[in-house]
């Protein structure tokens, strides 16, 4: 296809994101952009959104970074200190009791299939702190990324505890719910919507992907590792792969706060081509029905947009 008709096919997904978006009163961030292409359809890509649980794929290409630098391995088991239980299903849920050890594997497995928060801020020490999963976003000429915080200090962010000084989460978020029991049932908090902490801009989520997937980031063995894992993930069942065939491949990582929604990944077509898309809503308050809606909405119009080439 010459490059004026690709083009011309790209604007008219990006008018496609663009209508779709107009279902939630939030803000509505798209990228998308075929394997192999460096034509990316767009809505807001440029626009920082805070990333939730997707900034858990940067956390994982620090750690098989130092697998690939022979510094972890894994099979190598940690020990899970009992301080470091994050309220999600998962660790703090089944296993609430000290004693926990876990291979990196598991941590990396229930961190982006379950999305568990606490298998996520092990893994984030590991990985030298949040400044140890920036740097190496940087190394892999991602600009428009940034990860400030374990997943425990995110969620008190987004829910405006400041300055939290209890032993554990769970302590933090009882007392903080105690002071202003309103903090349960709260609208959007506008100030962390806004907040460059934490956030990715659609566009860099996708470089990401990309990066990810054509071996840059990391070797080949662990490439493929990760693809896997994120081919398993169990959330998100009616965002990206809300109104794809059931049978489609998609490698993906949910993310979900307060008024926020996102679910980024590399979908495969039945053609066997692929494509990398992240979408990120921020601000909705109409629920997360709609939010999901928008995000299925949209995956299909590019899944349709792929494989047909219109």
């Amino acid at each position: 296809m010459a490059a004026p008709a690709v083009a011309a096919t790209q604007s008219r997904l990006s008018d496609a994101f663009k209508l779709f978006a107009e279902q939630t009163d939030g803000t509505v961030g798209v990228a998308a952009q075929a394997i192999g292409s460096k034509e990316m359809a767009t809505l807001n890509a440029g626009t920082t959104f805070p990333m939730a649980s997707t900034f858990k794929i940067a956390v994982a290409g620090k750690i098989f970074e130092r697998i690939d630098k022979g510094e972890l391995t894994l099979d190598q088991m940690v020990t899970v200190d009992p301080k470091l239980l994050v309220g999600s299903y998962g660790m703090a849920i089944q296993t609430p009791h000290p004693g926990i050890a876990l291979s990196v594997y598991n941590l990396l497995e229930f961190m982006i299939t379950q999305s568990d928060n606490t298998s996520t801020d092990v893994l984030v020490q590991l990985a030298g702190g949040p400044a140890g999963v920036t740097a190496w976003l940087r190394g892999q000429g991602i600009s428009g990324q940034r990860v400030d915080g374990d997943t425990a200090h995110l969620i008190y962010r987004a829910m405006g505890i400041e300055n939290p000084s209890l032993p554990t989460f769970k302590e933090n978020v009882e007392a903080a719910y105690k002071a202003d029991p309103a903090m349960r049932n709260r609208g959007p908090n506008v100030p962390f919507n806004a907040d460059p902490r934490d956030a990715s801009t659609p566009e860099a989520m996708v470089q990401l992907l990309l990066r990810i997937h054509s071996g840059k980031a990391m070797s080949a063995k662990s490439t493929k590792t990760l693809i896997e894992i994120m081919e398993r993930c169990r959330t998100g069942e009616k965002r990206l792969k809300g109104l794809l065939p059931s049978d489609t491949v998609i490698a993906h990582k949910t993310g979900t706060l307060n008024s926020v929604a996102n679910d980024v990944g590399i979908i495969t077509l039945p053609n066997g081509k692929q494509f990398a898309i992240a979408v990120f809503v921020k601000g909705d308050t109409k629920g997360k029905d709609v939010q999901d809606k928008v995000i299925a909405d949209i995956a299909r119009v590019a899944y349709d947009h792929f494989l047909t080439g219109n």
